[in-house]
């Protein structure tokens, strides 16, 4: 039994860390074509996730490994129940990587745009994708005894699951407006602290409102009314997320990325913390 523990917490972490740096990737990447008012501007920002993004996939790649090789029957339901959504994914996550290679191959203007808004759509489609298979994930799929997925991919749009999707966006936008004002300077760097001012409000309105709905749509806090004590990792999650303010405001730029990746952390944990011991849960028999 404590090897089953070992590796569910090995899987929560690999997740948690993907989440972690691939987040801030994710992040400026949405932000390109909006952040970057030059093409001067739009390079530095290429250039800030440039030596990263490609190996901060490799953790995804290891929480896939990691769950086909300690929960192989979890690995089969899961990505049988969520193909579509994972090819989407992955689609997406091809797409972002042709767009950082052949953008700067690019020499035309029209083409560089088209790429930018390439980055664009597959981030955003990338961070809603992965928030949206989260959010059913807690609220549990619609999979009977034998792992049969009673389901479509529209099945996966319902309240919560877009709920945690736009949390995900939100969440990695903060973390790449930070990343950004670390790897930066000047004009730009003063935009991303300023923009990561406003957009945090929304993150944390966004939070606020995902723990009020929680309840209703997931039994995530069974374990932690179970175990009062499991209600630290939430009042440390709470506590991470302001430092993030506090060190924006101070604009200590390395220091509110730095809580920014804790919280985040913290954030996955809470949720692998609500599932355990179930991986997958049915939303039609719990049992």
């Amino acid at each position: 039994m404590l090897l089953n523990e070992i590796w569910f917490f090995l899987w929560g972490l690999l997740w948690a860390i993907y989440f972690l740096t691939d987040g801030f990737d994710l992040g400026v990447g949405i932000l390109i074509p909006f952040l970057g008012r030059s093409e001067e501007e739009r390079k530095i920002l290429y250039n800030a996730i440039g030596p990263l993004w490609n190996g901060n996939e490799v953790w995804l790649i290891s929480a896939g490994g990691v769950t086909f090789a300690a929960f192989p029957l979890t690995y089969s339901v899961m990505f049988s129940s969520l193909y579509t959504a994972l090819m989407l994914l992955l689609f997406a996550l091809i797409v972002r990587g042709v767009a950082v290679d052949l953008r700067e191959k690019s020499t035309s203007e029209t083409w560089k745009k088209n790429w930018d808004l390439l980055m664009f759509i597959s981030s955003l489609m990338a961070a809603v994708l992965l928030g949206a298979a989260f959010g059913n994930i807690f609220k549990g799929l619609p999979i009977d005894k034998n792992g049969i997925y009673h389901g479509s991919f529209w099945t996966l749009l319902n309240p919560y699951g877009l709920l945690t999707g736009v949390l995900f966006v939100l969440m990695f936008l903060t973390h790449g407006l930070l990343w950004i004002a670390v790897k930066t300077n000047g004009e730009i760097k003063i935009r991303s602290l300023e923009l990561s001012k406003k957009l945090w409000i929304i993150f944390l309105c966004a939070i606020l409102l995902f723990l009020i709905l929680t309840p209703f749509y997931t039994k995530l806090f069974e374990n932690y009314l179970k175990y009062p004590i499991l209600f630290l990792e939430l009042i440390v999650t709470v506590i991470l997320i302001l430092l993030v303010r506090i060190y924006i405001a101070k604009k200590q730029p390395f220091k509110a990325w730095l809580f920014s990746s804790l919280s985040i952390v913290f954030i996955t944990f809470f949720g692998i913390i609500g599932l355990y011991p179930k991986m997958l849960p049915s939303s039609l028999n719990p049992a």
